[in-house]
């Protein structure tokens, strides 16, 4: 089990510490809910070093970039992240991940952290006749997740740059708690805004003190990997091996939007043809109408007891109170104010299909 360079300081804080992803990771620090609604309300930091970074350079960066990923990276300027996904060649993604364009002829995927492996040797394979210089610095860095609304005025005095000006999907590589060349990236994945930090290991325990000391007067704390999956979910993000796979489209995944037919790229011509043609299944969001807590694994089915489906992510919304999941169903139940049932257990629990994201500022 590997540690992060910031372990320590999480035992130290008393947080729960679990396997999770060949990492030891902070679940939780003082519970679920008061971490998430801190994040909610004011500003929380996640230690997420275990995700993984690749740097692409060479004259041949974008166009193995362009290759392997479904969203069209030539768009990107110096400063500006894209979602996008690395599709595989039977119709279902190897990951989603993050690209920035660090420089002409440069860029960083942030990948996740359980599929770091499978994802280089996935673009490797691409690679072979491009030779586009890959280096996988996974191990050498740290990121910090600041997410929160109190964000921007909490951390502004770390930086000379102004944090308030640096748009959404947007980033500048700048000074840091006392730390040069630091990329402040306003990303995450809690849908409170923020920034994600990404720096060297030996750098990352002197910008979590400083972090602390800052945003001591606005409520900050320390948050867990268990409060960053009900914040997702609540945003109705997709969480790689429950939403999406190796087996579900991105246009199942209402990841279409990220998959454009501007450039060739791994599979695109069936991936067309499925967009045109209309997938067999497709992800839904959904709120049970009576009391319960949807999981990961439970069957949809519909008003006979027939199971037409699967949830892949559930929670009570610590936000909402209410149970509220992802799942697949057929086509003929994705309309929203649709009603499908989930079987808890012995009980077929009824939920309506809505439309996201569940949780509204």
């Amino acid at each position: 089990m590997k540690n992060t360079a910031l372990t320590t300081a999480h035992e130290s804080l008393g947080a729960k510490m679990v396997p999770f992803a060949g990492y030891n990771m902070p679940v939780s620090y003082e519970g679920v809910n008061a971490e998430h609604e801190t994040v909610r309300n004011a500003v929380g930091v996640f230690d997420v070093s275990h995700m993984g970074e690749f740097l692409i350079s060479g004259p041949n960066a974008l166009n193995l970039i362009q290759k392997v990923s479904s969203n069209d990276a030539s768009k990107l300027t110096i400063g500006k992240a894209q979602y996008s996904c690395l599709p595989n060649e039977t119709g279902g993604i190897v990951d989603d991940l993050i690209i920035y364009k660090i420089k002409e002829e440069q860029y960083l995927l942030v990948v996740n952290a359980s599929n770091i492996e499978k994802d280089w040797n996935h673009i490797s394979s691409y690679n072979t006749d491009l030779n586009a210089d890959m280096q996988n610095i996974s191990e050498g860095y740290s990121l910090l997740a600041i997410q929160g609304p109190k964000a921007v005025e909490a951390m502004q005095s770390l930086t000379s740059v102004d944090l308030a000006t640096i748009k959404f999907y947007h980033f500048e590589v700048a000074d840091f708690a006392g730390i040069d060349h630091v990329i402040i990236s306003a990303t995450g994945y809690t849908g409170s805004g923020g920034f994600e930090i990404y720096c060297k290991n030996e750098e990352v325990k002197q910008i979590w003190d400083k972090v602390f000391e800052a945003g001591a007067d606005f409520g900050i704390k320390p948050i867990g990997l268990a409060a960053r999956d009900t914040l997702r979910l609540e945003m109705g993000y997709c969480l790689y091996g429950n939403d999406i796979d190796d087996n579900t489209s991105p246009f199942e995944a209402g990841l279409g939007w990220v998959t454009k037919f501007s450039k060739e790229f791994v599979n695109s011509q069936a991936l067309e043809k499925e967009k045109q043609q209309g997938p067999a299944r497709k992800l839904i969001a959904f709120e049970l109408d009576d009391r319960g807590i949807p999981r990961h694994g439970y069957d949809i089915v519909d008003e006979n007891g027939k199971t037409i489906g699967l949830v892949t992510s559930g929670t009570m919304s610590p936000s909402m109170g209410t149970g509220i999941g992802l799942g697949y169903v057929p086509p003929i139940f994705t309309a929203v104010g649709s009603k499908i049932n989930i079987q808890i257990r012995k009980k077929a629990v009824s939920a309506t299909v809505v439309k996201l994201p569940f949780y509204k500022k």
